[in-house]
This record gives C-alpha cells, sequence and structure tokens, in this order.
C-alpha cells in the first residue's frame, strides 16, 4: 500500500496560517494577565467554496482545555479569523486553534441557492435530512437539548407530505442555528500545534504608579542657615496615605542607596556641587555602600522594612529603582574593575548619552566578567525581595546586553512568579520589543510624545492590537527626566487632558510628584524640570495646594475610582476607535464581557472616552460610533441608548451618531459609561 502522502508535511487538511499572539514561532510565551481578554488571531482557508469555521482553545497548566472560543471572520476577502481567550489565573498557560469544515453553514448556503433557482430540490432536501439525523447522534450525549432539534429537523426535511418551502424552513429556523452554534458540526477538523501564554499577576499588567523621592519627603531647610535636613523613610511615610487617597497601586522610589561623592552633580545637573547637594540617586554608590545598602540619611534596613509595611498597610506595594550603574566611588569601581570599560588612558569611561554627560556615573561592562557581574546582580535583586521588594523599575536596561535580562528576570521570576520588573526604555523599537520578549513585565513607552489626534489613534491601535503579546505599555505622564513642551505651555488643562489619555487608554499609568501641582517650568532648551529634584531636595505643600483649588489630585483620584470600578478599562487588547469629526478630538472605547459567577450573572462594562486633545481651545462636532464594537444587544425603538458622564454626572441618550462640544478650559473630555 502506497504511504500516505500527508505525513510529516507543515500544511494540515485546512490551513491555519499567522497566528497570533505568537512570538519567534513560540520561543517566547506571548504575555497575559489574570481574567485579561487576550486577542488570538489567524489566517485560515481552504480550497473551494465550501464553508469554514474556526475555534480558539485556552489549555490551562495542568493541560486540561480550559476554554473554547468560536471564532469570528474578519474583513471579507482576508481569511482572517478572530477570537478571545480570558484565562482565570496564573501560569503557563497554551492555546491552539482548530479550523474545520463548516457542514451546516455549506448545506444551508447551498440548499437555500439551488432551492430557490430549482434546482437538485430533493437531493438538497435530502442532505439535509441525514446531515442533522447524523448531528443528532453526536449530540446526544453532550447536548440533549440540541439532539432533540437536529431529530425535528431531520423528520421534517424527509416528509414528503410537506411543501418545499416548510421542508427547508425546518433546517433553517432561528432554534436550528442556535443548537447549530452550541454543538457546531464539523469535519476536517484541523489543529494548529500548542502556543505558549504567560499570564501573570494584576501588578504586572494593571495599576497606577506613583512616584517620589523619599529624601523630599519631610526634607527641610534651615531658615537662618539654609541649610537642609533630608526627609527619610520615617518622613516619607507621612506621604503614603495621601497617594493611597489618590488610588494608586504603586508608590515608586528613586534609587535609595548611597550617593557617590566623587563628580557629583550639583543643581540642574551643574558640575559643581556644594556640601549641601545631596546629588543624583542614580550615581550610585560610595565609601559608605553599594546597591546592597541603604543611604544613611534615609534610615536604616529596619526603617525601609517599616516604610514597605506602612505602604502595605495601605493597599500600596513599594517599587525600587534598579539602576546597574555606579558611581566613580562605588565599591566595585576598586574591587572589580574588570566590570567596567578601561579607556586607552587607563581610567574608567563614564556614561555618555550625546549630547548628554554623565560624569558621576560608570556604566557597567557585561563583557569582561559576564559570570561574576551577573552572580552579583542576581545577589543584589534577591536581597532587596528578600526586604519586601517586588516590583523593580530598571534604569535604561536597553544599555545592557539582552541575553543578561533573559537569564536574570528569567532566573527570579523561576524562583518568584509574583516578581514584576518595568523597563525604562526609551530607545528603538526593536530594543524595546526585544526586552518584553526577554521577560520585562511593562516598559515606559513613546505615548509620553504621542499628542495629536492622528499620533494618539496610530499609538492606541499598536499598543492594543500589534504588540501586547510581548508590550505591555506603562503610560507615565511625566518623569524627573521628561517634562514635555505639552505640558510646559499647554496650562493646566494640559496636565488634566494627559492624565485622562493615560489612565483611561492604558491599564498601566503612572505620574512623578509635583504633576498635580501642575509644574510646568522646564530648564531653557531642555524637557526636564527646572531645579530638578533629582539633584536637589524640593519641598511640596500638596494639602496648601489642594485647599487653593489649584491641584489636580482630586481629579486624579476620580480617574483611578473610574478604573477600579470599570474592569474595562483595566484590559489592554480591548480598546476601539471611533470617528469624530473634528481634528482634535479622540474617540475610543473600551468594552469587556465579565463572566457569570457564584455570586452573580454575566454583565458587560463598556466605556466611551471622547476628549479634546487640543488644550488651548474649544472642540465641537460630531462622532460616529461603531455600535458593534459597544456590543449592544438590542437599542431603543428609536436607536438609541443611555450614557452617564463619569465625570460630571450628566445623562444623554446616545445613538450612531451624537454632537459633543468640549472646552479644553472646561472639561475636555466625556467618560461615558453605558448604562444597561
Amino acid at each position: 500500500m502506497p504511504a500516505d502522502p500527508r505525513q510529516g508535511l507543515r500544511f494540515g487538511r485546512i490551513p491555519i496560517t499567522k497566528v497570533q499572539p505568537v512570538l519567534e514561532e513560540g520561543k517566547f510565551p506571548a504575555k497575559g494577565v489574570r481574567g485579561a481578554d487576550v486577542r488570538v488571531s489567524a489566517v485560515i482557508f481552504r480550497e473551494g467554496h465550501d464553508a469554514l469555521g474556526a475555534t480558539a482553545i485556552l489549555v490551562a497548566p495542568d493541560k486540561s482545555e480550559a476554554q473554547r472560543v468560536a471564532m469570528t471572520p474578519g474583513a471579507k476577502g482576508t481569511d482572517a479569523w478572530e477570537g478571545v481567550l480570558t484565562p482565570d489565573h496564573e501560569g503557563l498557560w497554551t492555546f491552539a486553534i482548530e479550523a474545520w469544515g463548516d457542514l451546516y453553514a455549506t448545506w444551508a448556503h447551498n440548499a437555500q441557492v439551488k432551492i430557490n433557482a430549482d434546482v437538485d430540490v430533493d437531493v438538497m432536501l435530502e442532505e439535509g435530512s441525514q446531515l442533522f439525523a447524523a448531528a443528532a447522534g453526536g449530540a446526544q450525549d453532550t447536548d440533549p437539548d440540541a439532539a432533540h432539534v437536529f431529530r425535528q429537523a431531520a423528520a421534517t426535511l424527509a416528509d414528503a407530505s410537506l411543501n418545499t418551502i416548510d421542508r427547508l424552513a425546518a433546517g433553517t429556523s432561528l432554534e436550528v442555528r442556535a443548537a447549530v452554534a452550541r454543538f457546531p458540526l464539523r469535519d476536517l477538523v484541523t489543529r494548529s500545534q500548542e502556543y505558549p501564554l504567560l499570564v501573570e499577576r494584576d501588578a504586572a499588567g494593571r495599576g497606577a504608579w506613583y512616584e517620589f523621592f523619599p529624601r523630599s519627603e519631610g526634607a527641610m531647610r534651615h531658615p537662618d542657615t539654609g541649610e537642609w535636613t533630608s526627609g527619610n523613610f520615617r518622613t516619607a511615610r507621612n506621604r503614603l496615605p495621601a497617594v493611597a487617597a489618590m488610588g494608586f497601586d504603586v508608590v515608586y522610589l528613586p534609587p535609595i542607596h548611597p550617593i557617590g561623592k566623587i563628580n557629583r552633580k550639583g543643581p540642574n545637573n551643574s558640575l559643581e556641587a556644594g556640601p549641601q547637594d545631596p546629588g543624583s540617586p542614580w550615581a550610585i554608590g560610595s565609601d559608605e555602600g553599594g546597591h546592597d545598602a541603604i543611604h544613611p540619611d534615609l534610615g536604616s534596613v529596619e526603617d525601609f522594612a517599616g516604610f514597605v509595611a506602612a505602604a502595605r498597610d495601605l493597599g500600596l506595594e513599594v517599587a525600587l529603582d534598579l539602576a546597574l550603574q555606579c558611581a566613580p566611588d562605588h565599591p566595585w569601581a576598586t574591587e572589580h574593575p574588570e566590570w567596567f570599560t578601561t579607556r586607552v588612558d587607563g581610567t574608567i569611561a563614564y556614561a555618555e548619552n550625546p549630547p548628554k554627560k554623565y560624569q558621576d556615573i560608570y556604566p557597567l561592562n557585561f563583557d569582561n566578567d559576564p559570570a561574576g557581574l551577573s552572580a552579583e546582580i542576581l545577589r543584589i535583586v534577591r536581597l532587596w525581595i528578600d526586604r519586601g521588594v517586588r516590583i523593580f523599575r530598571v534604569d535604561n536596561p536597553h544599555t545592557k546586553p539582552v541575553w543578561f535580562w533573559e537569564w536574570l528576570i528569567g532566573t527570579i521570576n523561576a524562583e518568584d512568579p509574583d516578581v514584576v520588573f518595568l523597563a525604562e526604555a526609551f530607545t528603538r523599537p526593536a530594543m524595546m520589543a526585544a526586552l518584553g520578549r526577554a521577560g520585562f513585565q511593562q516598559s515606559y513607552s513613546y505615548f509620553t510624545w504621542r499628542n495629536t489626534k492622528e499620533e494618539l489613534e496610530e499609538y492606541l491601535v499598536h499598543v492594543s492590537r500589534e504588540s501586547p503579546g510581548y508590550f505591555r505599555p506603562n503610560f507615565f505622564v511625566n518623569t524627573p527626566d521628561i517634562l514635555t513642551e505639552f505640558l510646559q505651555y499647554g496650562g493646566p488643562q494640559a496636565f488634566k487632558i494627559r492624565a485622562i489619555l493615560a489612565a483611561m487608554g492604558s491599564p498601566l499609568w503612572g505620574m512623578y510628584a509635583g504633576y498635580e501641582l501642575y509644574e510646568h517650568v522646564a530648564r531653557p532648551g531642555s524637557e526636564e524640570n527646572i531645579d530638578n529634584e533629582k539633584y536637589e531636595y524640593k519641598q511640596r505643600d500638596f494639602a496648601g495646594a489642594e485647599a487653593a483649588g489649584k491641584s489636580l489630585a482630586p481629579f486624579v483620584t476620580l480617574l483611578n475610582k473610574i478604573r477600579r470600578e470599570h474592569p474595562a478599562l483595566l484590559d489592554l487588547q480591548n480598546l476601539s476607535l471611533h470617528e469624530s469629526t473634528d481634528e482634535a478630538t479622540l474617540v475610543f472605547s473600551k468594552h469587556k464581557t465579565i463572566a457569570a459567577t457564584a455570586t452573580g450573572p454575566e454583565r458587560k462594562d463598556t466605556i466611551i472616552v471622547v476628549i479634546n486633545v487640543d488644550p488651548h481651545s474649544m472642540r465641537e462636532g460630531e462622532v460616529t460610533l461603531d455600535l458593534d464594537a459597544l456590543s449592544l444587544d438590542g437599542l431603543s425603538a428609536d436607536g438609541t441608548f443611555m450614557v452617564e458622564d463619569l465625570v460630571t454626572g450628566a445623562t444623554w441618550n446616545w445613538g450612531k451618531r451624537n454632537y459633543f462640544r468640549l472646552d479644553a478650559h472646561l472639561e475636555p473630555a466625556h467618560i461615558l459609561y453605558i448604562r444597561r
């Protein structure tokens, strides 16, 4: 007997191609978060004209099949299919695609066409009767209700005493179609390989971050001498209740280690530091210790533990900066000169990012002693994990080899999968993508510089539809290094606009202290704050500004409250764009169906954001909504539905087309909740 020619081929009976999210043919797992929807897609086709169906299958870490979801076809002519899977706990999952010949859809189409043309009428009715009879037998054990429907359809199709129209109607009724949806009539079933999906805890893909310098919280300047007394972990604890009250989840601290004294930078990055200038926390290490030590001004290891515990009691996690670089007087510089780059004159090269120069920082060299340097960094990370840190914000990871991050994060997450790494990588797209593949759970993003409607539309589509398998963006609105021109010149309304975009557009967003005070004055010719806190202490009167009505904190609190109450905002892959007639008004929605539980029925959560992204003007026009993206099961008789503005409390009846008027100086956005 001849050998089966189909064995060992790359194409199955029904070709399944371009499966997503798949990273380098499955070498790296795609990213997921517990309870977050994951869009899966493929290009599926076959010879001839017979109908196809497709199913997305989710396989749990224990290898059990956890979910089967019918996929829907994409735009006509593309052969694209898409579905949504929702893993419900952490672990290494897999998913696969099944494609199959849709026997019912093929028969129903052919029967209607041929019978209407009076061609092969008896043959088509008999084929339908046999199809349903076979289906009834197959469905009897798993779906007896469907089996009953199929038997009735088979009998009616075979009943020659009835007229043709009634017989055909029995095979194409709504009841039959509903039964087929539950129990598809499949043949030539073809299954793809399984692809990995790493599902991580909430903090990996959801959360609101707040950054502050603990040395500034409680810092005091003597009124007579002008000398500063540094804040510390004990005084910084006093800031935590306000951070928690604004609804943040993570409090992020810049490096807390001893700061180099050699080449220490002074105010505004000047080369001369006075005896009272504290220096940049990113210039790590001195005779007081290195990456495993705490700056003596901040307190002791016990003080840090008290700070972490106080944060935890308020529902906050502490994220610590992991900056792999050294001041010239870091202990490593003398104990391990091989961990640095030595120039021809025998000096160690300091960091440069032309035109910027960092004379107070030595970058590490991972090529001279990769084993020794890697082991030391692993020791450091484990030490801070033992001290209660579960989230690390990694400074400039793109200046270190990618292999190192794959190894470090893989090693740490194998021991403790709850540890999260955020990449502070404002760099080339290829490097940012590689860092995500290497294991970084989230990353800073280009959002910071996307300001116009066109720029934002393009970027929101990219991060929600094109890159979420490997890249989770954290939409920071500012940092100690980044004060964009939009914020410098846009007025307080610019701060509100960017906060809305960040908090509503991404499940991860963050802000650096002072944003709520509209700090907008830059060092001339730069995108950095004047009197940058990186180089000096900064006193702020948060309570006084709020009492005077000059703080964004109440609005930030509202944004975070909206996020907590609407799970649609905490998924990444569920964003859809809508049209507006105004060139500066952006419209997007986020929708999520929350499955039924033992305590409640299935429910749908849908948010529509209409935002004027021009901080200098009033904008008006018409919004045209994609109603399918809003998952509206049924509209009222006049084609409308009720929306509630979560900012103002106003309600309106909206439909497909809706008028808007948004004044950036009053309220630049509608954040609308569909009341079902």
